[in-house]
């Protein structure tokens, strides 16, 4: 007999998390909890709940949460003050969402004194990575169910089979051959794994694509949008102040109708296999090409550069599930710290596929000098001559050693 009594479960309401359901009573003989986050990913929520009560679960045990203004606010938002983009092109769209997800989770085990907490990450995935780092480190004596690391349900053939035996309610999708791609979607991102996506050398189908335009049949006229920032943060578009959460869907919106955001990658997953994914980001390519661009005339170099240094090690704490750590708090302090004259507009041109920075300005924190930067008479604003000694300077080292070279050879 198990020692859980009960457990909450992150639950979809999909054929593997409702598979899930029925396998835990049965397996663990325990009270299940099921909490379904809404993270903008624009699908109806209420038939979770539906089929929640259908199996038994009580009306009060059953969590759907609104989390998309916390989602984009304190973890999407955060994460590009620090212009951070993984192996060179993911914007971390699934990875980012994870640790909120584990944090509500903990919070219901300790709202409704559960002694567990269950996900349906397969054993092959970083999301079981994500979730269980984040779990641990919020409440360290938690315990873990992964099925997919316990049960023989190892192929979409057996979980319709089990599901057909229990009867839990299959959709009509799966019946005739099921959807052709593992999908995640939340309000930064969707992405698209499996089947066809598994040959690398495979071009994507056009009709996979759900947020974007191709950019062949994107609008054939330019549109200019407006960013406004303050701290780094972007807090109206087009003079219209929004709140978090509104500013990444107008933006999704507005990119996915100019065919901007979409990515084929190959990826190094954390468990130490190569996949292949696709990607549609269209917001979150705009927001992080407005931030540099905001960035470039309000900080100072040397800080610039830091960033530049620190956000790959910023990316990969992300992408391996340690939001929650030590480490990516004391990071996230400098990068915030950094971001306190982040202020102004940045204009940018939206073009089938491409965003274009247009112009930017800070009216309170720009370093940007025309009158030292200029071509023209500069009035004496600086000297010329300086260069020469910084140069010699700067080239002593490299002098030296190839007087030496000489001397050898």
């Amino acid at each position: 007999m198990s020692d859980i009594k009960k457990v909450v479960l992150a639950y979809s309401g999909g054929l593997d998390t409702s598979v899930i359901l029925k396998w835990l009573k049965d397996t663990y003989q325990c009270e299940v909890v099921t909490f379904t986050a809404d993270l903008g990913q624009g699908e109806e929520l209420e038939p979770a709940r539906a089929k929640a009560l259908q199996f038994g679960i009580p009306a009060a045990s059953i969590y759907i949460d609104d989390l998309r203004e916390e989602f984009v606010r304190d973890f999407v938002f955060p994460m590009f003050r620090a212009n951070t983009v993984y192996e060179g092109e993911y914007l971390l769209g699934t990875s980012i969402a994870r640790p909120l997800i584990a944090k509500r989770l903990i919070d219901i085990v300790n709202e409704t004194g559960a002694d567990a907490i269950c996900h349906g990450a397969t054993g092959k995935g970083n999301d079981q990575v994500r979730f269980e780092l984040g779990a641990y480190a919020l409440k360290p004596d938690v315990k873990v169910i992964a099925p997919w690391r316990e049960w023989d349900l190892l192929s979409r053939e057996k979980l319709l089979n089990y599901a057909e035996t229990h009867g839990i309610p299959i959709d009509m999708k799966h019946r005739q051959g099921g959807s052709p791609y593992s999908m995640d979607a939340n309000l930064l991102h969707i992405s698209y794994e499996g089947r066809h996506l598994e040959d690398p050398n495979a071009e994507a189908e056009e009709d996979m694509w759900r947020w974007t335009v191709s950019p062949e049949k994107a609008p054939d006229q330019v549109e200019y949008i407006e960013l406004t920032y303050a701290k780094g943060d972007v807090v109206a578009i087009n003079g219209a102040a929004m709140k978090a959460h509104e500013v990444l869907a107008k933006l999704n919106e507005i990119g996915g109708k100019h065919g901007i955001g979409r990515l084929d990658l190959v990826e190094n997953r954390y468990v130490g296999m190569k996949s292949r994914g696709c990607y549609e980001t269209p917001g979150g390519t705009i927001l992080l090409k407005g931030h540099r661009a905001i960035e470039s005339i309000t900080l100072d170099r040397e800080v610039a550069h830091l960033k530049d240094d620190l956000m790959p090690r910023y990316a990969s704490l992300i992408y391996n599930g340690y939001w929650w750590s030590p480490e990516r708090k004391a990071l996230q302090v400098l990068i915030d710290h950094t971001q306190q004259n982040v202020n102004g507009t940045v204009r940018m041109k939206l073009y089938k596929g491409n965003v274009i920075v247009a112009g930017r300005d800070s009216k309170t924190d720009s370093l940007f000098d025309s009158t030292i930067a200029t071509f023209e008479d500069d009035a004496g604003a600086y000297d010329q001559k300086d260069a020469g000694g910084f140069i010699k300077l700067n080239a002593l080292r490299m002098r030296i050693a190839a007087k030496l070279d000489a001397r050898r050879k």
